[in-house]
């Protein structure tokens, strides 16, 4: 045998007869010989009305043991007159028997006993009409849906994971079981169609608060699923509804399973990310990088990287960090090699200039003269920014970006190649400097979260929050605070 079959009857059927002929000594060692877990199966068969005996090493209905004990007990008086004179037998046993056959029926009967209440459970003479209508929901949903039964209305938040009691169950034959195993449960059925072989799939599916990420993915992992879906996530996307799909085994998980997430940043860019000399970080970015750790519910570290070294630290094995965040723009050529988040942050360059000297630049063009000197940080976008742009001007590069706001108010150099997002911080605090073209950007772009490429699944969780933060103000708040434009309207 290659494979375990899929169908409940012959699944029970084979791992029996593997377990009886001793082709394995336990059911972990059949498990692991077909590549899944004891739990996986419990589970599923579980939910088809079977349970395991460790004693007997084979799977048997519900109910099957405990009843047919007291059968045997009864036999054994009636047939064979055995201790029939002990009046807790004679009489004990035949309670016993009774209660066991009644309960054995009331469990058999559980879904053909749903019962109206004013909560909204359904008739069993109504489930018909719950699976009408949710595969008329099905057609009109192909890419994907999760539906409370109840109420046929989406939930708009919550992590979606399916039983595995209801795995690969497809067709409008198949969607009864589905159905009537959601009404036993939390009540929510999802659905996909696939292209590939043309079938509706559907499963009955727990639903989990977002904020229990790690317990989904292990509900996840103990009914055989390769991924959960967070629910939030579709309404982020203005061009189609989309679920944020998270690996069982993925980067988000491995994150969870740290406890830890790892932010690569510069540490030298007010007001985005600076580090203080005791080694605290504070900035924009720092509170979104706090603001997703917290969310996803775990601690948070930073990592010192570099302009000049930050596409290497991102890409190096093993990995320095999970993602690199503070003044990190948008561009294609970055997202050719790596991956960037939606943007958070409203960007473009300008420049910095002694207040005293403010009329004197209008224009790029009145930046790029021979007389006038223009300091920059290595590696970064304002290095290629002025190399590309200021081909008559005198461009020095200094090492430390965070020194570069001083040495120009000092007379060290006449201009600095700099954000909109970082001049009105260096403005405000030191009366010596101006950027007055600050209205009038050369460049127009945006302010993202970095990391390197396969991890699809961390990207997807971060555009989450950065859309939530956007909807609920919180990211508009981060703009006030630090006196930054909001431009996400």
């Amino acid at each position: 045998m290659d494979y375990l079959p899929k169908d409940p009857a012959i699944l029970v059927s084979s791992v029996n007869m593997l377990l009886r002929d001793e082709e394995f000594d336990s059911l972990e060692s059949l498990c692991y010989n077909f590549g899944t877990e004891p739990k996986v199966i419990k589970n599923y068969l579980h939910g088809h009305g079977f349970i395991y005996s460790d004693k007997q090493k084979q799977f048997r209905p519900i109910g099957y043991d405990n009843l047919g004990g007291s059968v045997g007990a009864w036999l054994g008086m009636k047939v064979w007159h055995h201790k029939t004179l002990h009046k807790k037998f004679k009489y004990g046993v035949s309670l016993i028997l009774i209660a066991q056959i009644v309960l054995f029926f009331l469990c058999s009967c559980r879904t053909a006993s749903l019962s109206t209440s004013p909560s909204g459970q359904i008739e069993q003479s109504n489930i018909s009409q719950v699976v009408d209508k949710v595969w008329a929901f099905s057609q009109s949903h192909p890419d994907g849906f999760t539906i409370d039964i109840r109420t046929m209305t989406e939930p708009a938040e919550g992590i979606a994971v399916s039983y595995a009691a209801t795995q690969n169950s497809h067709s409008r034959d198949q969607l009864d079981k589905v159905v009537c195993h959601a009404l036993q449960h939390e009540g929510y059925v999802g659905g996909w169609h696939n292209s590939e072989d043309g079938l509706y799939y559907f499963d009955s599916t727990k639903l989990f608060p977002e904020k229990d990420l790690k317990a989904a993915l292990q509900f996840g992992k103990e009914n055989g699923q390769h991924s959960v879906f967070i629910l939030s996530a579709q309404t982020c996307s203005l061009s189609q509804r989309t679920y944020a799909d998270i690996p069982i085994n993925g980067k988000v998980a491995e994150i969870l399973e740290r406890d830890t997430i790892l932010f690569g940043t510069t540490g030298d860019y007010r007001p985005l990310s600076f580090r203080e000399p005791d080694g605290t970080y504070w900035g924009f970015g720092i509170d979104v990088a706090n603001e997703i750790a917290r969310r996803l519910g775990v601690d948070i570290e930073f990592r010192k990287t570099t302009w000049p070294t930050l596409t290497a630290d991102v890409l190096t094995e093993p990995q320095m960090f999970d993602l690199a965040i503070g003044g990190i723009t948008i561009t294609e050529s970055r997202r050719e090699t790596m991956l960037m988040s939606e943007g958070y942050l409203a960007n473009g360059k300008t420049i910095l200039c002694r207040a005293s000297e403010a009329e004197r630049y209008k224009s790029l063009a009145d930046i790029d003269k021979p007389e006038v000197t223009v300091m920059v940080n290595p590696g970064g976008l304002n290095e290629k920014f002025a190399n590309e742009n200021l081909t008559h001007a005198n461009i020095v590069v200094h090492q430390k970006n965070e020194e570069i706001p001083t040495l120009v108010a000092e007379g060290a150099a006449d201009v600095m190649i700099t954000e909109i997002t970082e001049a009105p911080y260096y403005v405000k605090t030191d009366t010596r400097l101006a950027a007055p073209l600050l209205n009038a950007p050369f460049t127009h772009g945006e302010i993202g979260v970095l990391m390197k490429k396969g991890q699809e699944d961390l990207l997807q969780m971060v555009n989450n929050v950065i859309c939530q933060m956007k909807s609920d103000g919180s990211l508009r708040k981060l703009h006030k605070k630090y006196g930054l434009v909001y431009a996400y309207e």
